[in-house]
């Protein structure tokens, strides 16, 4: 059986969707070869994205995040725009994703559960206020609000909870599914595996630009780019 022919005998999808979504749109993954875990800075960068090291090294924290997480000028792709035609289409329930990029939103997709936060939303650890990315993006050193509090990204760092609502929303989503689609992750942190013990049906796809953990569980692995994959696809949306 073919991605088309799943997804059109299907209107209950819910799609899973990890760093490799947002590759096409020239933000680095993390653990590939060329990807950010294996470029070379100071400290590791699960070190600097951790909250510890928010925390005690605020400023340096802020010279990496600024350099390495911010991309001001990327585009949805081609999977972005798909899966906001599968759900115009009333095909896809939900968006999970674990990347904080905001193209889902940029796509035109509205139930995005994002994991992970945004890079888009920000807030002051003093006085609540609410930032856009300017705030950080434009300034320099340590970003504060005009109450002098500290900007925070409104992004799950390591030594970090999850939100809990967010999660059990996934969980429900997925559970309710009568097709997953899982794509460009590695399926090797968390909460990926406990997403793929929600699902209790026999049509789970797994794109991926390489093999995956749950590869044998799957009833369809496409080992390619994940944007092209679904250019391909036909979605008439009325």
């Amino acid at each position: 059986m073919t991605l088309q022919e799943i997804i059109d005998n299907s209107d209950h999808i819910v799609f899973f969707g990890g760093a490799g979504v947002s590759t096409e749109s020239n933000i680095p993954d993390f653990r590939s070869a060329d990807g950010l875990y294996n470029q070379k800075y100071k400290y590791p960068p699960e070190v600097i994205l951790s909250h510890t090291f928010f925390m005690n090294e605020t400023e340096e924290f802020f010279r990496f995040y600024r350099d390495r997480m911010l991309y001001p000028d990327a585009k949805p792709n081609a999977a972005h725009y798909a899966l906001a035609k599968l759900e115009k289409k009333g095909k896809l329930k939900a968006v999970i994703t674990q990347n904080i990029d905001g193209l889902h939103q940029a796509a035109g997709s509205n139930r995005v559960f994002e994991l992970h936060g945004s890079v888009l939303r920000n807030y002051c650890m003093k006085c609540g206020r609410l930032h856009g990315v300017n705030a950080i993006q434009n300034s320099t050193g340590i970003p504060r609000c005009s109450c002098g509090g500290i900007i925070k990204p409104d992004v799950v760092l390591y030594g970090e909870p999850l939100d809990e609502y967010m999660m059990r929303m996934a969980d429900a989503f997925v559970m309710a599914s009568d097709v997953f689609i899982v794509g460009g992750t590695s399926l090797s942190v968390y909460p990926a595996s406990r997403l793929i013990d929600q699902y209790m049906r026999n049509k789970l796809v797994v794109i991926n630009k390489s093999p995956s953990p749950i590869d044998e569980q799957a009833a369809l692995v496409i080992n390619d780019d994940i944007g092209k994959i679904f250019e391909e696809l036909k979605i008439t949306v009325p």
